[in-house]
């Protein structure tokens, strides 16, 4: 994939270096030395340019970022995806529940992955998967990718400093009656090499807000909203199991599946700065259907 970006330099950016301007724009070190490789991969008003050259006000800066490669080791598969929204920077897709994110041991060729190589190599383009948000195999929901290293460099510097914000719908047991704040430790378990427990002596910090939505007295089961303040490995499902309120069809934490076959969570809401147009973005993906008999 090939995509060029220009900016025009205003009078509080004059006097920086064109290094110091393209990393505040994003471009970490890495993509730096990425453009620096490619010919033409910096310009100064149409030439090429030295990342030590010092701006002025109304320079036009543009940069090349090329890549003629894919991912290695991920096979083409053609399979559906739900696209809900694409630009030359990030796509973002409602990842339907049995589609791992990324190939493992027994998932070869039924992943996110495979898919996206297929919808690219489709179109004759060249395509680096690389996952912003990953979720669990059985988890549906909203999951973005990153079409270009510098959309990806922004994207991950915007999850380490916590501004990706996800909201995810769940069902769990019980009666959820008012707004709670789960603060607990999250390690992962002695005796197992996928499950996580909750641990105050060896765990890292895990934070989730938690938000009652609708109760159905009939089955005892609510529905949740969840907005995550850190991203632990199995955090909602380990958090929510830990308060006496598992979320159903869980067959590490709740094996009960008498209403879904499968842990009943969902990605349901995006809210990030676009890594190039540094426009707000909100996404939402609806309630899949086999969770919407608590409606």
């Amino acid at each position: 994939m090939e995509r060029i970006l220009n900016y025009k330099v205003s009078e509080n950016d004059a006097g920086k270096t064109i290094e110091v301007f393209l990393k505040e724009k994003g471009c970490s070190h890495a993509v730096l030395v990425q453009l620096k490789k490619t010919q033409n991969g910096i310009t100064r008003n149409d030439t090429w340019a030295y990342t030590n050259e010092k701006l002025c006000k109304d320079d036009e800066i543009s940069i090349r970022l090329i890549e003629h490669e894919n991912s290695i080791n991920i096979e083409p598969v053609n399979i559906k995806l739900d696209i809900v929204y694409e630009d030359e920077d990030i796509i973002v897709i409602n990842k339907p529940s049995g589609m791992p994110v990324h190939p493992s041991m027994g998932n070869h060729t039924n992943t996110l992955a495979n898919a996206l190589m297929y919808y690219y190599k489709n179109q004759n383009k060249d395509f680096v998967f690389r996952c912003v948000n990953r979720l669990d195999k059985d988890t549906t929901g909203l999951t973005m990718i990153a079409k270009n290293s510098l959309s990806a460099a922004v994207l991950s510097n915007a999850v380490a400093k916590k501004q990706l914000q996800r909201q995810y719908t769940a069902i769990c047991c019980g009666k959820i009656d008012s707004p709670l704040t789960i603060d607990c430790p999250i390690a992962r378990l002695n005796s197992s090499t996928i499950e996580r427990c909750i641990d105050y002596e060896n765990g890292e910090r895990a934070v989730t807000h938690c938000f009652p939505l609708k109760y159905n007295p009939q089955m005892d089961l609510s529905l949740i909203s969840l907005v995550l303040e850190t991203g632990r490995t199995h955090q909602i499902r380990v958090h929510m199991k830990y308060i006496g309120h598992p979320l159903i069809g869980d067959f590490l934490y709740n094996p009960d599946y008498r209403y879904i076959q499968r842990q009943s969570l969902h990605s349901a809401c995006l809210e990030f700065i676009h890594p190039v147009t540094q426009k707000k973005m909100t996404l939402h993906a609806p309630l899949p259907p086999d969770m919407k008999f608590i409606l």
